[in-house]
């Protein structure tokens, strides 16, 4: 399977991120890519809660759901928008993966189930809660048909998550081959731990990582690290864009090295028995 990864710097606008995602997917499809993902928020980048809460819309009414839904089908892809920021409640968000097939059928959702909470510096702290609603399920997307050969199984999380292995765990162990981590890391974390991060995630699990991130200075002030990944299950870097620019990169994807990967090192399946200290 040929695998593509789209690295953005999403605005305000939701129509701007709409076409500037679109045109990268388009490129990448050009190429070969029969599953493209997006990064975190394609959508819309926004800090801000009144400007957040102008312009948010229901899953229903998102101009971005149906915008990628429509362009899945046309060009024959699975198609992972990393996520969108959902309108759920009154003041009350998700952060929502989306995956859709070769036909425009919406296979899976998934809301981000770590919350980004974190206290980088004096003038940098965030509090992803503040505005979002956590989910509480873990999703696996299977993707099959001509397109994947015998299919694969795609284990869904969203950036903050890569920090919480156990989920990842879940995944291998419930057969995922793949798992997404669309992300839009913050510099000083994503030079830190970025990379570390996702080729543990890789190694621990056998597993393929796809990993497409925002990067870049946003209208909203916010600045990411970009940097985008796609990781084997041996945990080698199979696929990288190497700064903070909108692009995007392709890799090959052999699905049977993942399972060759949990033969040889099946920590993945190990369940521990012990008591908390």
């Amino acid at each position: 399977m040929r695998a593509a990864i789209i690295q953005m710097c999403s605005g305000e606008h939701p129509q701007d991120n709409l076409s500037a995602a679109s045109t990268l997917i388009r490129a990448a499809h050009k190429e070969g890519a029969q599953f493209i993902a997006t990064p975190e928020m394609t959508g819309m980048m926004q800090r801000r809660p009144k400007k957040l809460w102008a312009s948010i819309q229901t899953q229903e009414a998102n101009i971005c759901v149906a915008g990628f839904s429509a362009l899945a089908k046309e060009l024959g892809i699975y198609l992972l928008i990393g996520s969108l920021a959902i309108l759920v409640g009154e003041k009350r968000a998700a952060n929502r993966s989306f995956l859709f097939g070769p036909d425009g059928r919406l296979i899976s959702t998934y809301d981000k189930i770590h919350l980004f909470e974190a206290k980088l510096s004096r003038k940098e702290t965030w509090r992803e809660s503040a505005n979002y609603r956590a989910g509480d399920k873990a999703v696996i997307a299977d993707m099959s048909g001509d397109e994947t050969e015998d299919g694969a199984r795609l284990g869904l999380s969203i950036c903050y998550d890569i920090r919480f292995a156990q989920l990842y765990r879940k995944y291998a162990q419930a057969g995922a081959q793949m798992i997404s981590v669309p992300a839009a890391f913050t510099v000083p974390t994503g030079q830190a731990h970025w990379q570390i991060l996702l080729r543990a995630r890789a190694i621990e699990t056998g597993s393929f990582i796809i990993a497409p991130a925002q990067g870049g200075l946003h209208e909203d002030g916010r600045t990411t690290y970009g940097h985008s990944m796609i990781i084997g299950p041996w945990g080698e870097i199979l696929a990288h864009i190497d700064h903070d620019k909108p692009a995007y990169v392709i890799a090959d994807i052999d699905l049977d090295l993942a399972q060759q990967a949990r033969q040889k090192i099946p920590a993945w399946s190990c369940v521990s028995d012990f008591e908390n200290p």
